[in-house]
């Protein structure tokens, strides 16, 4: 895995061939119209390049509308998406992408995801999204929020592995199990909220914030790089996509990151995808 000479070029090659920014801007919360726009098009007049948004933000239409109006050429950018819990289901799926696609304004795109393992429906998206990836519809597909045994699961049943998956990962759940599958499978981890909602306020964050001369945040997200997951932090104010950027430019020491790695308490701010009520 090479590691690129700054936040918005290069990036990681997926087990597809294709190659993904290690840094986007996330866009869950972020309010359909003027809010999600202004994000959108500061994030990419700051040089960002990669756009995560999901039909369950219901903020799509803005997500598009910020790209047009960008000037940023198409094929500089990569845009994920994802298939909402209702929409499960072979057909389902096939119809939500289609809705999403529309919004989006876009006639090919560069990442879908299945949002949660719903059971009994998501082996059947699965297949969905292979299809979709057949008919050059999607360029890469991937799964959210899924466990190493949901992971084996659609596996094993379409013999098509997942290009990323999608977890919620920061230095309070460090998924170490999750991480060992992924790296026997070629998949690649990305996480979202990679800044634990805003809860940075650790004594070892900024211990380590003032040694390095650099944010509590910046360093949270070079701890993703160094550990090769792609992070998609979320802000919707401009000088906070500006900073969470400015990650390329130092590196922890190997004794940093394992300090940052023993916060682990296994603690999510987001749902359990094995408890989860969809």
């Amino acid at each position: 895995m090479t590691e690129a000479n700054g936040p918005f070029t290069g990036g990681p090659t997926l087990n597809d061939g294709a190659t993904m920014p290690w840094l986007g801007l996330g866009v869950w919360q972020a309010k359909e119209g003027d809010e999600v726009i202004h994000a959108v098009k500061t994030a990419l007049e700051t040089g960002y390049r990669s756009i995560d948004t999901a039909a369950g933000y219901k903020n799509e239409e803005g997500v598009g509308q910020a790209i047009r109006e960008s000037g940023v050429p198409r094929e500089e950018l990569f845009i994920t998406t994802k298939l909402w819990n209702g929409d499960q289901g072979y057909e389902s799926a096939l119809k939500a992408f289609e809705v999403s696609r529309k919004k989006l304004g876009l006639e090919v795109l560069d990442l879908y995801l299945i949002h949660w393992p719903v059971a009994g429906k998501y082996r059947e998206s699965w297949k969905a999204l292979v299809h979709l990836q057949k008919e050059g519809l999607v360029k890469s597909i991937g799964v959210s929020n899924f466990q190493p045994h949901h992971l084996q699961d659609i596996i094993d049943d379409t013999g098509v592995v997942p290009a990323v998956d999608q977890v919620e990962f920061h230095p309070l759940l460090t998924q170490r199990e999750l991480l060992k599958y992924a790296k026997a499978h070629d998949i690649q981890v990305e996480a979202w909220s990679p800044l634990m909602q805003g809860n940075l306020d650790l004594p070892v964050l900024k211990e380590l914030a003032g040694k390095y001369g650099k944010t509590p945040a910046q360093i949270v997200l070079r701890w993703d790089l160094q550990q090769g997951v792609i992070t998609i932090p979320k802000s919707v104010h401009a000088e906070r996509i500006v900073e969470n950027a400015g990650f390329f430019d130092f590196t922890l020491s190997d004794e940093d990151v394992k300090v940052l790695e023993d916060l682990n308490q296994n603690h999510r701010f987001g749902p359990d995808p094995d408890n989860f009520n969809f």
